[in-house]
């Protein structure tokens, strides 16, 4: 058994609760455990004794919020200064470790892994070679040093606490000030690394790179355009540019939706809701997705992505599918019809389709191993069969793969996609769904060093990556109980505002842009929903507001795009 000592547990002003918490193994996926709270001890029971880590829910705070300690080198990043960044409520983890009959102090473990993740990160991308007067360096030592204090000072006589094991108060600030110091840092090297990579591959001076590293492993050139791979790299190298793209909601269309996708948008998605699209079973009405389509076609003249055409979450799938939940014979076949159909009617104005979503998630229609490898492929093929010219993606959802822990049918996300490569299913791409800040499974919020190596870990599976759906509302979201819980996504920096949604979506897209193996990358939902009206992707989640008002993040939005088509690396990447 893992257990772990966390001061100021419980509920009220300065404590927090753990929430959305879960053990994960040395492959990453998450494991199953019971995971109970006794007053300020964490108790994790699981089935096998192999080293486990943590992931949970942590309210961070700033080192300036947490005061001086007296001799602490380490309080200061740069001039003598205090660092006071808000930091936000962030889904972190712990490192691997072994089990042991005395319990862990949880903040210490917590900076531990943040402090091994920068250095990995930083070997992995090849920044060894950071001046140490650099303001990333200063505050990772500045982090190195806290941290090293609070594991001197965790056992501390003069300021132990029995009640808490035997730990000590000050050991846990500390620990949290290097924590804080380190998520910082982290960020900061991983917007660095973006605006690096980001001028390199707008000017196509990566590809160039790429093609030469090629030719001299190989003695051949390749195919014009083409996604290349090559040795010590992460993922395909990509030719050109990424695309930035927005999602439409089929059931508004006006003048200023489409006056901001025009502007700001390189292609638009459009949604193929099985729900939509046939809500009486046999019955199909394609008027809202036709107008959209006709409109990207003949006046905006830039290109659709289609889909997901087979998404099973809640509201996706129409009320009459779920009598064939039990019949998966009947249910393959609706499906193969829904494809024919859809796929048909589309398939001169679609680019690229988007074939399934979640299917390893396992959700509303449970299904075997067999069944949801058969579905894939049978989603595949049959597209590629009906438009052979078409280029498509598999969607993956909630990419941290957090559901594994509590349904064993379900299968890890890395690993879904790992097997559709080694079955040789005929994927041109995996698109990553990649929301934060809603309370539903797999959107809580993670810093954006988390999500750079997110990104890169996909791009292991050797296919080019597209973020299909990226999103953050503008508003605190309304939270929902589960399990007695509420299920808080938490926030990144500062709680969600206009504001804070536009400073989100410049860092996030310009990470992703700059991936030399992403090829496009699409906003949720160009536009809110009005009050009364049941939300597609998320409240509050558009560019423009319910009254069809730009937000910040729209302009954010247009500058990447016009940044990247005139060759530059996107702007406002600094924290």
């Amino acid at each position: 058994m893992l257990s772990f000592v966390l001061f100021e547990a419980g509920e009220g002003d300065g404590a927090w609760t753990p929430r959305q918490v879960y053990l994960y193994g040395p492959d990453g996926l998450p494991v199953p455990s019971e995971i109970t709270l006794e007053r300020d001890l964490l108790l994790c029971r699981k089935p096998t004794p192999d080293a486990s880590g943590l992931a949970l829910q942590f309210r961070l705070v700033t080192p300036a919020e947490l005061g001086e300690e007296p001799g602490a080198a380490g309080d200061v990043a740069s001039g003598g200064r205090v660092v006071a960044t808000p930091l936000g409520v962030l889904s972190l983890r712990t490192c691997l470790l072994p089990e042991r009959d005395s319990p862990y102090l949880l903040s210490l473990e917590l900076a531990r892994y943040r402090l091994m993740l920068f250095l990995n990160k930083m070997e992995d991308w090849g920044l060894s070679d950071l001046a140490g007067d650099s303001p990333i360096m200063v505050r990772f030592e500045s982090a190195r040093r806290v941290f090293t204090e609070a594991l001197v000072a965790q056992r501390a006589d003069a300021d132990r606490d029995e009640s808490k094991f035997g730990f000590s108060a000050r050991a846990d600030r500390l620990a949290r000030r290097a924590m804080a110091l380190a998520i910082d840092a982290g960020e900061q090297l991983a917007l660095d690394k973006a605006k690096k990579d980001g001028a390199a591959r707008a000017t196509g001076a990566v590809y160039k790179a790429a093609v030469a590293a090629y030719e001299a492993a190989t003695q051949e050139t390749p195919p014009a355009e083409a996604a290349i791979i090559v040795a010590g790299t992460t993922g395909v190298t990509l030719p050109g540019r990424p695309t930035l793209g927005c999602a439409v909601n089929p059931n508004q269309f006006t003048d200023e939706q489409q006056r901001a996708i025009a502007a700001a948008c390189d292609f638009v998605s459009v949604p193929m809701r099985w729900t939509d699209l046939e809500p009486a079973e046999g019955k199909y009405s394609f008027k809202n997705t036709d107008r959209w389509i006709e409109w990207a076609v003949r006046k905006a003249k830039i290109p659709i992505v289609a889909g997901p055409v087979i998404d099973f979450r809640p509201g996706c799938a129409p009320d009459w599918l779920y009598i064939w939940e039990n019949d998966y014979e009947t249910l393959r076949q609706y499906i193969e019809e829904h494809i024919r159909q859809v796929v048909t009617r589309y398939r001169r104005t679609v680019a690229r389709w988007t074939v399934a979503s979640g299917l390893h998630v396992n959700g509303n229609f449970k299904l075997t191993f067999e069944q949801m490898m058969d579905l894939t492929r049978l989603c595949v093929t049959r597209i590629k069969k009906l438009h052979p010219t078409a280029k498509v993606q598999l969607e993956i959802t909630q990419p941290w793969g957090e559901y594994y822990a509590y349904d064993r049918r379900s299968l890890p996300p890395l690993v879904y996609a790992e097997m559709l490569v080694q079955a040789s299913v005929p994927v041109d791409a995996f698109a990553v769904r990649l929301q934060v800040g809603q309370p539903l499974a797999g959107q809580s919020t993670r810093d954006l060093l988390a999500i750079s190596t997110l990104l890169d870990q996909y791009a292991g599976v050797e296919r080019p990556i597209a973020v299909s759906v990226l999103g953050a509302p503008s508003q605190p979201p309304r939270l929902e109980r589960v399990d007695q819980q509420p299920m808080d996504p938490g926030y990144w920096r500062l709680p969600w505002s206009d504001m804070q949604q536009g400073e989100w979506l410049t860092r996030v897209v310009g990470l992703a842009a700059s991936k030399p193996f992403v090829q496009s990358v699409c906003w949720q939902e160009v536009g809110d929903v009005p009050l009364g009206q049941a939300p597609r992707e998320m409240p509050d989640g558009g560019l423009l507001n319910a009254a069809g008002q730009p937000k910040p993040a729209l302009k954010r939005l247009y500058d990447m795009r016009m940044a990247l088509k005139e060759g530059r690396a996107p702007g406002g990447m600094e924290l």
